[in-house]
């Protein structure tokens, strides 16, 4: 599965196993539609494995954690349950050790989908995936929504209040290196006293530090908007294509361009896009030889032989609005059609444009070439939110047409 695609389940009662490199803690949540705990009750964890139609399952450090839910039982006034992550280790990051999670049959082992966030960096917890009721019947998907908070930020966010530790008496000098208890969780609904997850307190003041020193801020998330204009991308940074709080969901022109870096030298290139489903299946692919797909929703405007002349040298035009919800990738492509490397082109570049007023969105200028014939310049991801996010790649690739570069591009989705 990719973030924000989605698969209808054929079982009753379903498992969410989460695996990493590291020892992981699952949790699950009960939210209403209001996307809140009732109470302590709704929130399952290897301290309190069970609830309303949901179970941890530990894998006891031989297997993945699971969480397990049973539909039938599940209260008519949940409408999800989302399953989180976080290392078991204090403070440790996903940097690395990105989890996977495995859907399937909790009496029968079926596999119904896998799902790997991808490119996970300082965050401590994870949305994995949620099951969710939608007009009688359930759904996952597949979320990767990560908090450089810890789980404490996650259950902030479904109301969830954890309590702020009191100041400290006046005392005589604690013995060395004594640690400070964890304050209790506390729920928005009704006082219950069930057993409190450790990892959601929030850490133990500081026992001595210079009196200058302020706190450390938050760790940013590394995403951001175009509320404030146009973004200039990085390799690896990724763009919400959300403008003054709503989703970009118009027309858009992907423009690419690129010169030859030795005169006189015509070099062809083709640029693509490449259409994947929930399971990083392929749909369909549009460049010079198929113009449009998916009914008209993206469409290219031919091939350029040269790379002659100023200005974007193919365009492919992507109209958000339309794109069918089967499709929940888009990977960009240019291929060296001549079979000239990389290394012999300049200024290459994608750009996003609001193809409405002509206005530039997004620019990634690809720097630093390889010696090969493919490069994925971006990608687009539709979110469980249905907003896009756009991800800079300049990832290269072995092969001179559209139809090498499926594989790559579904492998980094």
């Amino acid at each position: 599965m990719t973030p924000g695609s989605n698969i209808p389940l054929t079982t009753a009662r379903v498992a969410v196993d989460v695996a990493a490199p590291v020892r992981l803690d699952v949790s699950g949540l009960l939210l209403t539609a209001d996307g809140k705990v009732r109470s302590d009750d709704d929130f399952v964890f290897y301290n309190q494995p069970t609830g309303p139609g949901v179970t941890y399952r530990s894998g006891n450090g031989t297997a993945p954690d699971a969480i397990v839910v049973d539909t039938a039982a599940v209260p008519p006034g949940i409408e999800k349950i989302v399953v989180t992550a976080s290392p078991d280790a204090a403070g440790q990051t996903f940097q690395g050790i990105e989890p996977t999670a495995t859907i399937k049959g909790a009496d029968d082992g079926s596999v119904l989908a896998t799902f790997t966030p991808p490119r996970l960096g300082n965050e401590t917890a994870l949305i994995v995936v949620e099951i969710y009721r939608r007009n009688g019947a359930w759904k996952a998907r597949a979320v990767g929504q990560g908090y450089a908070n810890g789980l404490a930020g996650i259950a902030t966010d479904f109301g969830v209040s954890v309590d702020e530790p009191a100041p400290a008496a006046a005392a005589p000098a604690p013995a060395p290196q004594q640690a400070q208890p964890a304050p209790p969780l506390q729920a928005m609904a009704p006082p219950t006293t069930p057993p409190v997850d450790p990892r959601l307190a929030p850490p133990a003041p500081p026992t001595a530090a210079p009196a200058a020193a302020a706190p450390a801020p938050p760790a940013p998330s590394g995403k951001i908007n175009l509320d404030k204009g146009r973004v200039s991308l990085q390799k690896n940074q990724t763009v919400s294509l959300v403008k003054g709080g709503r989703p970009l969901l118009a027309q858009v022109k992907m423009g690419l361009g690129w010169e030859p870096a030795f005169r006189g030298k015509d070099i062809d290139l083709d640029a693509s896009v490449i259409a994947f489903g929930p399971q990083r299946n392929h749909v369909d692919s549009c460049y010079f030889g198929k113009l449009s797909i998916l009914k008209g929703a993206i469409k290219h405007s031919g091939d350029n032989l040269t790379g002659e002349g100023g200005g974007d040298d193919e365009v492919i035009v992507v109209d958000l609005g339309r794109i069918p919800a089967e499709v929940t990738g888009l990977v960009f492509t240019v291929n060296s059609f001549s079979g000239q490397k990389f290394t012999e082109v300049a200024k290459a570049y994608c750009r996003l444009v609001d193809a409405t007023t002509g206005e530039e969105l997004v620019r990634f200028d690809l720097t630093h070439a390889e010696a090969q014939t493919g490069v994925m310049m971006a990608k687009l991801i539709r979110q469980y939110s249905g907003e896009w996010d756009m991800t800079a790649m300049g990832d290269f690739a072995k092969s001179r047409t559209v139809r090498g570069m499926v594989k790559p591009a579904a492998q980094a989705l």
